[in-house]
This record gives C-alpha cells, sequence and structure tokens, in this order.
C-alpha cells in the first residue's frame, strides 16, 4: 500500500511517516523545500516528490499534515486528483473547516476522514495514544473507515469517534484553554523576572509537575499554538469566559472574600467530578518523578543502562556518579555523563535484549561432580535464571572410574553475553553442591 504524506519532511507529518515505513508501508513525503526533503527522504527511506498532486494522484492513502492556515487550501488542491478507491485523511487540530472541504472537493469514489491524532511527535508509539475520528455517518460505511479503525486498534491506540463540531468545541478546552492559561502563566513568571532555576530550589511536588507540563506546552512550534487560538470558531468564548472567570477571583481575593473564594473553589473541584482517581493519577505522575531516581541510588556502583528519551541512543556502563540532576556512566574507563530528565533506566529484561544485540557471545564447557541424586536437568535451568547467562544445556552425564561411587559428573554448555559470568556460574555450581572438573 502506497501512502503519501502532504508535509512528511517536519513535526508529525514525519512522525507519521517514520511511523508508517516501520510498519512495512511505501511512504511518499512532500515538502515545499527540495532540499530539506530529500535529506528528510534519505534518512527515512522514504520517497520524497515535491508536487503535492503527483504524489496524491498515485497512493492508496493521502494524509495532508500542513499547518492549520493552509491546511483547507491544500485539500482543495489535492482532493480532485487523488485517484479512485482511495482515501483522503487530514490530521489537524481543527475538524470543522477540513471537514467541509473534503465534503465539498473529494470526488466520487474517493473516500475521506478527518482526524486528530492528539499527540505530538515526541511520543514513540501508538501505544495508548487517543486518535479522534470525526467521520460523517456514510464515510463509516465506506470500505477504508474499518480498516483505519482496524489499524488503529491493532496499535492499541484509543480510538475516539465524535462529529467535528463536537471535536472542536472541546478542542476549545483540551488545547485552546489549558494552552492560553498556560502561556499566560509563563510570560507572567518572566514579566515579574522570577528566576525558575531558583524557584525550582522552593518548589513543592504539585509545582515542579507543573513546571514540566508549562514549560511543555511552550517549548511547541507558537505558530502551531496560534494556529489553534486563531483558527477555532469556539476559543473566543473560551476566553472570555476565562477572563470573566479570572477576575471574578481576582476581586474576591482584593475583598478578602473568603466565603465566595471557597465556594467557587468547592464548585469547581466538585464539577471536576472523581477527584479520587484524579488524585491517583496526579500521584503517580509525581512518584514517577523520583521514582527512577531512587532506582539509580540503589545502582551506585553497579552496571545499568540508560536510553535517551530523543535520540533512543541507550548507553550502558558502570554508575559512577549519581546528582539530582546527572548520572556519570563508566565504560571501558570512558566516562559518559548524562541529564536524568533526558533519560529512561532500561528494566533488567531490557538491559539483557540491549546486550544480546550489541555484545558478542561467548560459549564455554563446564563439568562438576554432583552426588548422583541431582537433577542436571534442573541445574541448567537454573544457570538461566543468572542475569548474563542467555542459553545453558546439559551436553553429558558421566558415571564411571574417574568419578567416585555415588557421584556423577556433569557437563553444561553455556553461552554468556559478559565473559565474568563464569565466576557466576561456577559460584552457582558449587552452591549446588558441585566441584568442578
Amino acid at each position: 500500500m502506497k501512502i503519501t504524506i502532504i508535509g512528511g519532511t517536519r513535526g508529525l507529518g514525519n512522525w507519521i511517516a517514520r511511523f508508517l515505513k516501520s510498519k512495512g508501508f511505501d511512504v511518499v513525503i512532500t515538502g515545499r523545500n527540495k532540499a530539506e526533503g530529500e535529506n528528510v527522504s534519505r534518512k527515512l527511506g522514504v520517497t520524497y516528490l515535491q508536487d503535492n498532486v503527483e504524489a496524491a494522484s498515485h497512493s492508496d492513502v493521502t494524509i495532508v499534515s500542513v499547518p492549520i492556515g493552509v491546511t483547507t487550501r491544500i485539500i482543495k488542491e489535492v482532493a480532485p486528483h487523488v485517484k479512485e478507491g482511495s482515501l483522503l485523511m487530514d490530521v489537524t487540530s481543527v475538524k470543522e473547516e477540513p471537514s467541509e472541504a473534503m465534503r465539498e472537493f473529494t470526488p466520487e469514489g474517493v473516500d475521506y476522514l478527518p482526524t486528530h491524532p492528539m499527540f505530538g511527535p515526541r511520543i514513540r508509539s501508538l501505544d495508548g495514544q487517543v486518535v479522534v475520528l470525526t467521520p460523517e455517518e456514510e464515510v463509516k460505511k465506506s470500505r477504508w473507515y474499518p480498516k483505519v479503525l482496524e489499524f488503529l486498534e491493532a496499535e492499541n491506540a484509543r480510538v475516539l469517534v465524535t462529529s467535528p463540531g463536537n471535536h472542536d468545541r472541546m478542542m476549545s478546552i483540551v488545547q485552546g484553554l489549558t494552552h492560553f492559561s498556560y502561556i499566560s502563566i509563563a510570560a507572567t513568571i518572566e514579566k515579574l523576572g522570577i528566576d525558575i532555576k531558583e524557584s525550582r530550589k522552593f518548589a513543592s511536588p504539585v509545582y515542579s509537575l507543573m513546571l514540566d507540563m508549562i514549560a511543555r506546552i511552550v517549548a511547541q512550534n507558537p505558530y502551531l499554538c496560534y494556529a489553534i487560538q486563531t483558527n477555532n470558531r469556539y476559543i473566543g468564548q473560551t476566553h472570555e469566559a476565562f477572563l470573566e472567570t479570572f477576575l471574578e477571583l481576582k476581586d474576591m481575593v482584593a475583598a478578602r472574600d473568603e466565603r465566595d473564594f471557597v465556594g467557587a473553589m468547592s464548585s469547581a473541584a466538585k464539577h471536576l467530578d472523581d477527584l479520587e482517581a484524579a488524585l491517583g493519577r496526579s500521584d503517580k505522575a509525581i512518584s514517577a518523578l523520583n521514582q527512577e531516581v531512587q532506582l539509580l541510588k540503589d545502582s551506585v556502583g553497579k552496571e545499568v543502562g540508560l536510553r535517551h528519551i530523543y535520540s533512543e541512543t541507550t548507553h550502558v556502563g558502570r554508575l559512577k556518579e549519581l546528582s539530582p540532576d546527572f548520572a556519570v556512566l563508566v565504560r571501558d574507563e570512558n566516562e559518559t555523563r548524562l541529564k536524568l530528565s533526558n533519560v529512561e533506566v532500561l528494566s533488567q529484561a531490557e538491559l539483557v535484549n540491549w546486550k544480546l544485540d550489541n555484545y558478542p557471545q561467548k560459549v564455554y564447557d563446564v563439568s562438576a561432580v554432583f552426588p548422583e541424586s541431582c537433577n542436571p536437568s534442573i541445574i541448567a535451568e537454573t544457570l538461566m535464571n543468572l542475569s548474563n547467562v542467555v542459553e545453558a544445556s546439559v551436553v553429558d552425564v558421566y558415571t564411571g572410574k574417574q568419578v567416585e561411587t555415588g557421584k556423577k559428573s556433569v557437563s553444561i554448555r553455556y553461552s554468556v553475553i559478559n565473559p565474568d559470568a563464569r565466576f557466576e556460574v561456577e559460584n552457582l555450581l558449587k552452591g549446588f553442591g558441585g566441584v568442578i572438573r
């Protein structure tokens, strides 16, 4: 299946191209800058075309992933030229206007499906991510709609189906209000001249978490945030309600009106509903900030694996030093300093799998004399529980002149990803009562 991403050189379009390529699709990307497009296509192993119409006319699926302000224009440009039997989609944050453009300009025999992935290009997979679909009733009967649903659900995405109008109204809160308020807080802190690093020294867990969320929003593409604020027709009403509420609360504080302030806050809390679940989720988020640090504290002096969450490069070595902000790994006498906020700790299983992919395996044979009542298979299975042992199997069991009566010699062949694991193997065999031959 050939899939074209109009605007696949950057941002979410680039992520979609990379993701679909990893799933085995024949991917074509377009972009205005030819040099950039060709460079991205080489990195991703996909095809680049500068002509949107040419790319769309030969594809089974065309996905429009361009800035909100030009989405409708691009739909009008490519929709009349997509081939019969194909699917046209968009992934913009506003759905009413693109949906109307698809309905008007998509020819007979072509399906269209307005879509909004509720995530940015920093995620690694669709696992657990929300994808909103806003199909018309006729579209739900099309041949492509169930295919898209099946694909998204197979990738463990959370699919939400609604109308374009309801989507935009909800987005005026989910994106419009939250972005607007977070940007306002960040701009206020700047206006007050507050040193953020200094403020973090005084931070409660809630402040630290909130500050990270605010930073995550303001670090996004400001043109995209502006486009969301100005292209959703419901956001003006949301802004007015926000400003009105802010001024009401401000007046309550200025007038020292405890009763009305407490009443307003209590009423808002009740409206949020299911506070216990909200507290539980936020407790988990706060706990997660410290969980890995505690895990690393217990691992100082030991081997650990740290994966960079952006480059996805894995660093393995002995944890030499740990501070609130940095970890220092040592491997082959070389030190690597990593910022804790940018890495995640590999589990023991992930570390072993990484070693299997990156370290050469060594194979050894060992023979030990055990009491005749021992079970050689159980001994080999137990060796497999050692973290650095990949395989272990019994290759010979011997009773004869060279072994005293009531004893037997067991020979085991095992492979390891760390030659030092031989000592662990031999110590375990001795612990079973074995005598190494």
